[in-house]
């Protein structure tokens, strides 16, 4: 029983056409089948165990696998997100720059010194 218990863990590990979900669900279900069947062995009814334990365990498995799925695809997300802020804050730095160079002249009044003093929001320009 328990070289049927690994063998399921180790495939469930090994596949990778398959979801989180769906790993968590086999495995759980071996491991709960595993432990089922040990404590149906002590109270005598081994059957029984092994199906009450498979079922919670593909439950509990699932239920896991689902939420690290989710957890995921939210990091996903955010660093896409991430990236696209990066890169439209260098596509304005490169529009600035190009700005500066064909207006050689582009603000005579902005002083960089001045500037820091007062702060960002105070435009008195």
């Amino acid at each position: 029983m328990s070289f049927l218990v690994v063998t399921l863990l180790a495939a469930c590990q090994q596949a990778p056409s398959l979801t989180a979900r769906e790993k968590g669900a086999l495995g759980g279900g071996a491991l709960g089948a595993g432990l089922g069947a040990i404590v149906g062995n002590q109270v005598g009814d081994s059957g029984a165990g092994i199906a009450i334990g498979a079922a919670t365990g593909a439950i509990a498995g699932g239920l896991l696998g689902n939420a690290q799925e989710q957890q995921g695809q939210r990091s996903w997300e955010v660093e896409e997100r991430q990236r696209r802020n990066e890169a439209e804050l260098l596509r304005q730095r490169r529009e600035l720059e190009d700005l500066r160079r064909r207006d050689g002249d582009y603000d005579r009044r902005y002083d960089r010194q001045e500037y820091d003093r007062r702060g960002y929001d105070d435009r008195r320009y």
